[in-house]
């Protein structure tokens, strides 16, 4: 059995939210009962996929207003917000808003860069001035500043009878950018990430560096390290330095035969794209893992990226169904987190 002596201290999943583009009501329905299942489970977080022009959850951010107030101790996240898509000032009225509604749950992850097929979205997104948006780290980088309380702008103060202004982002909700975190799926983004006060999301997708052998799991245990090392090195404090791990996990304890039938498949279907580093980046997949929790356990406590965490947010797969979903967190909570040592929030 795995050694139980280093604890998984915060269990987490992920969803994509998937709709019906006929009936798009229902599945997002569906992703907030799944996440009032998560807090009932005892799941320390819930996140959510970020997808634009997709069948999948566009705007997390009204998501996670709507599953605040319906739910009341589980943390609610972003994996990840590309802010290419983003007015940085404006996302971050919209979380600090949402944080407030939440009671302070609120962990954005974040990634910078064009956005997804830039070339075909970005005469709409940005009609006048595509040309000179800048897309690097300098903007999350100014994001961050505007949730922490730096002022946009000098003026400020009554004007007139009603009006009053503020020359910072309102509501400034305090804590929120200690709750930032980016999302990096490379050495350089790793050793950025830790450099600049933000939280690490490692995920099933790596970037390897020039003369990397392609072992995702080794790749990953030194990205993580060398985050560390550069926010210890940039002196961040420790509360600015968790880091979370985030593979895709299938128990089958308790699913029927044609459901274990059914996540092989998919399973089968994707292990190929793990078995060499994909496209012109050497892009590198994690292999999804399934079995009993007992099995996973085993493979997570061999794993030399998961040995480095302490808090993961397991993703659900992309295509199932929601019942397929109940089963594998019912699961995740009550067998494959406690043999990682894992306790429910509240037990």
């Amino acid at each position: 059995m795995p050694d139980q002596n280093r604890p998984l201290r915060k269990l987490g999943f992920l969803t994509i939210g998937l709709f019906d583009p006929a009936n798009p009501a229902a599945g997002h329905e569906s992703t907030l009962q799944v996440i009032e299942l998560g807090e009932r489970l005892g799941f320390d977080s819930a996140w959510l996929r970020h997808r634009h022009l997709q069948f999948g959850i566009s705007s997390p951010v009204a998501v996670m207003a709507a599953a605040s107030q319906r739910t009341s101790r589980i943390e609610l996240g972003t994996a990840v917000t590309p802010l290419g898509w983003e007015n940085p000032l404006r996302l971050a009225e919209d979380l600090a808003t949402t944080d407030v509604l939440a009671g302070g749950r609120i962990n954005s992850g974040l990634s910078v860069g064009e956005p997804m097929h830039w070339d075909t979205v970005k005469h709409d997104l940005y009609p006048d001035s595509a040309a000179v948006e800048d897309f690097s780290y300098v903007r999350v980088e100014r994001f961050a500043r505007l949730v922490a309380g730096e002022p946009v702008r000098d003026f400020s103060g009554k004007q007139g009878v009603v009006e009053e202004f503020s020359n910072r982002v309102e509501p400034h909700s305090p804590g929120l950018r200690d709750r930032l975190w980016y999302g990096a799926a490379s050495r350089k983004s790793a050793v950025w990430a830790g450099g600049n006060g933000f939280n690490l999301l490692s995920s099933s997708v790596i970037f390897p560096d020039a003369g990397d052998e392609p072992d995702f799991a080794r790749i990953q245990q030194s990205q993580i390290r060398a985050y560390r090392d550069a926010a210890a090195a940039s002196g961040q404090p420790q509360e600015r330095t968790r880091v979370s791990q985030g593979l895709v996990v299938i128990p089958t304890d308790s699913a029927s035969a044609a459901q274990r039938k059914k996540y092989q498949q998919y399973v089968d279907e994707r292990t190929p794209r793990t078995a060499a580093p994909q496209g012109p980046k050497r892009m590198l997949f994690a292999r999804d893992l399934i079995g009993t929790s007992g099995q996973i356990a085993e493979k997570l406590y061999a794993h030399v990226g998961f040995q480095e965490v302490d808090e993961v947010a397991f993703a659900l797969p992309f295509s199932f169904e929601h019942e397929d979903y109940v089963q594998i967190l019912t699961d995740i909570a009550t067998r494959l987190g406690p043999a990682l040592g894992w306790a429910p929030a509240g037990a």
